[in-house]
């Protein structure tokens, strides 16, 4: 029997937090968004126009980060509070790269590590001890 390899992403805009759901998760990474909010003030100085292209640019490599992360893994559970989850189910959705990869998206508050672990532990916990069908 195959041992599926499980992640959990709980992410923003600005920053993931990437947890491995092992028997134990509590190792949590980061990937940071490259586009700061001194950035942002930045490019606005500029123009309006510009700012959203950069944004846009360093979000789509954020992205691409995670993106490649995620390749590794079977199972991948994407939550937190802002859409940025669903913008990165979306690529995955047009992506053949992960089309084999069992994605699902879950609407969260704001957590702490410690209650994105918690979270992590329950969500599979629950999703291990119900039958198939």
């Amino acid at each position: 029997m195959k041992i599926n390899k499980r992640l959990c992403i709980y992410l923003n805009y600005q920053q993931a937090y990437i947890i491995e759901f092992t028997n134990n998760p509590s190792e949590t990474q980061t990937v940071d968004s490259d586009f700061t909010h001194q950035e942002k003030m930045d490019t606005l100085n500029n123009s309006e126009k510009t700012m959203h292209h950069k944004e846009q640019h360093e979000q789509l490599a954020y992205f691409k980060k995670l993106g490649e992360i995620v390749k590794q893994y079977d199972e991948v559970l994407l939550f937190g509070p802002t859409k940025a989850k669903n913008e990165l189910f979306n690529l995955f959705k047009e992506d053949n790269h992960f089309s084999k990869i069992d994605i699902t998206v879950a609407i969260t508050d704001d957590l702490t590590v410690k209650e994105q672990h918690d979270y992590v532990m329950h969500y599979f916990s629950q999703k291990l001890t119900k039958p198939s069908l």
